[in-house]
């Protein structure tokens, strides 16, 4: 045990110089931007036996540590994710979801998991409206007990590391641990989101409002923040596995918290958390050219939308057109105009829909959605296609507000893993219970469940998963190898992050850090948004001409990705966020 303590408090000592040398890096990140990007753009990592991309300096350290012992990706992952739900608590953790992709490399087999959260069985789907049919405002919606899913990360990550794990499930939670005994440096994101008070409840329910505010005043960057009840609940976690967190006291803590919540109280049950399961599905795939693009199917969204873009430029010829020209942003925009479209009529929790999501992919299927792009026009708003016979579906009004994280890894043996967690909101619900944050994904379900007279199919319904945007993507090359992982924060418009990112590897010939750089555009249906402070400003007035409605948006996008190529590992992390690579 004293060994263990010495040990722990030498990777503290580590994790406190590395978080000294990377606030040189952050620091450089907030210096007067370059004048074509709006951010100091990030130069490429390249590897050869492991490499890690990922949203905080502790996180990849201590995952780094897990490679380095010769842990799986699998390993890495679970303390990668134990040291995010202390260091980046506003994006994801233990109170949340996840989905994986993960490639064996023993088996040459791609695997998906499905962590998603999953509504309580006491609930209907009028949980946000009023008896009147009124639909709760957002700013209501997202606080408190009512929004709280059954946290599902744990359960999945549980479940690959008895598939996949090769060091014991205790020996991965107890860096986390200890770095949450002793304390670690708030870093200027987590700071600036505290100071700009983005959760309209975080303030107002304690512990959050204690943890986050204390004296009332948000936390700084730089200062030292311990968290001691996240401590015991790590330790619980590795000692007793999940059931620690589905069984027992600190379940009947979750449940309390949630139905005693100080604004809006929730019906999450004890049977919600002891029956909750992790699934494996299969996954989404694609081929793009001289590609196969892998996804997650649904309850996630985001592996077929990316699909469908994808599929339907794959006729217009992106390599001829300059990265972010007119042209070439214009196209993009068509065909996502065309893809959310179907993906706010069709995609939901398919064990509740039972509709087959092959048929949103079929190529004959996407070849006439995109014989509506019109290359030198503008289509305003796209109605949904019809992949399936005509039915009666209304058009989804979820809430879907940016977060979320997302880390890839590439362990010593050659397995690949992408994975992207979400709490949804910034902070969550606001509900704060064992040193976590819990979710507030009920919001991701259609806040009214009817349009007109006809039901949505993200409606709410006891024990469905809400639809998600989460995009964890993996592409194979020609002989079926993993080439390109790469994912996203960002709410739904991690979509075309995404999406925007493989085309500028796929048909650009830019590397991943290049790819990620790149200024981003988005279309959701809506308005075309351009990335303020970048190059793409300058294409507004064209666009304009062309009949997009443009909005020049601070688009913060969370990229972190890795290339495989011939041996070499090249990774690259979001300038615009704290993400950084590491390797051997």
């Amino acid at each position: 045990m004293q060994e263990n303590r010495i040990k722990l408090k030498s990777l503290w000592l580590l994790l406190l110089l590395v978080s000294v040398q990377v606030a040189g890096q952050i620091q450089a990140q907030d210096r007067e931007p370059e004048a074509n990007t709006g951010y100091q753009a990030k130069q490429a990592l390249t590897g050869k036996e492991y490499m890690i991309s990922v949203a905080n300096p502790y996180a990849a350290w201590i995952g780094k540590k897990i490679l380095k012992q010769g842990g799986s990706a699998i390993d890495a992952a679970i303390a990668m994710q134990a040291a995010l739900t202390l260091v980046e608590p506003q994006s994801s953790g233990l109170g949340g979801g996840a989905f994986m992709l993960y490639w064996d490399k023993k088996t040459a087999t791609l695997h998906s998991f499905d962590g998603r959260e999953t509504a309580p069985r006491k609930v209907n789907a009028y949980l946000f409206t009023d008896k009147y049919g009124k639909v709760a405002p957002w700013q209501d919606a997202v606080q408190g007990g009512r929004a709280v899913g059954v946290p599902g990360v744990l359960r999945m990550l549980e479940l690959v590391h008895k598939k996949y794990g090769k060091l014991s499930w205790s020996s991965l939670f107890y860096d986390a641990a200890q770095l949450a005994e002793t304390g670690f440096r708030v870093s200027p994101r987590l700071a600036s989101l505290l100071s700009q008070e983005i959760h309209p409840g975080l303030k107002k329910m304690t512990p959050a409002k204690l943890y986050f505010y204390p004296l009332g005043k948000p936390l700084k960057a730089g200062q030292m923040l311990l968290n001691k009840s996240l401590a015991e609940s790590l330790l619980g976690i590795a000692k007793q596995g999940a059931d620690y967190f589905y069984k027992g006291p600190l379940a009947e803590a979750i449940v309390e918290a949630v139905q005693q919540s100080q604004i809006n109280p929730g019906s999450l049950e004890l049977a919600d958390l002891e029956n909750y399961r992790a699934l494996e599905r299969p996954p989404a795939c694609g081929d793009y050219k001289q590609v196969t693009i892998c996804g997650m199917g649904p309850p996630s969204s985001g592996g077929l939308t990316v699909l469908q873009i994808m599929l339907m430029l794959e006729e217009q010829n992106m390599q001829d057109f300059a990265p972010n020209s007119k042209e070439a942003v214009h196209l993009f925009t068509q065909a996502s105009r065309l893809a959310y479209a179907d993906r706010d009529m069709y995609m939901a929790d398919t064990d509740f829909t039972h509709l087959p999501f092959a048929a949103l992919i079929n190529r004959s299927y996407l070849h006439r959605r995109a014989e509506k792009i019109n290359p030198l026009k503008d289509m305003g708003w796209a109605k949904p296609g019809q992949p399936y016979p005509p039915s009666a579906l209304g058009l989804d009004n979820s809430y879907e507000i940016p977060n979320t994280s997302h880390f890839s890894i590439v362990d010593k043996e050659g397995n690949v893993l992408s994975m992207t967690s979400s709490i949804e909101m910034g902070f969550g619900s606001g509900v704060m219970v064992g040193g976590f944050l819990l979710n507030n994904q009920m919001t991701d379900f259609a806040t009214n469940p009817k349009n007109g007279e006809h039901w949505l199919l993200n409606r709410i319904e006891p024990g469905k998963r809400p639809r998600s945007s989460m995009a964890p993507t993996i592409v194979l090359d020609k002989q079926g190898q993993p080439t390109l992982l790469i994912g996203s924060p960002g709410g739904s418009s991690i979509i075309d992050y995404v999406a925007q990112s493989l085309i500028a590897i796929l048909d650009w010939g830019m590397d991943v850090q290049q790819a990620i750089n790149l200024p981003k555009v988005v279309n959701r249906n809506r308005y075309t948004e351009l990335e303020s402070g970048t190059a793409l400003e300058s294409l507004q007035a064209p666009l304009e001409a062309m009949g997009h409605k443009v909005r020049l948006t601070h688009l913060n996008s969370g990229l972190h990705g890795i290339q495989l190529h011939y041996g070499v590992l090249t990774g690259g992390a979001d300038p615009r966020r704290e993400g950084v690579v590491v390797t051997e």
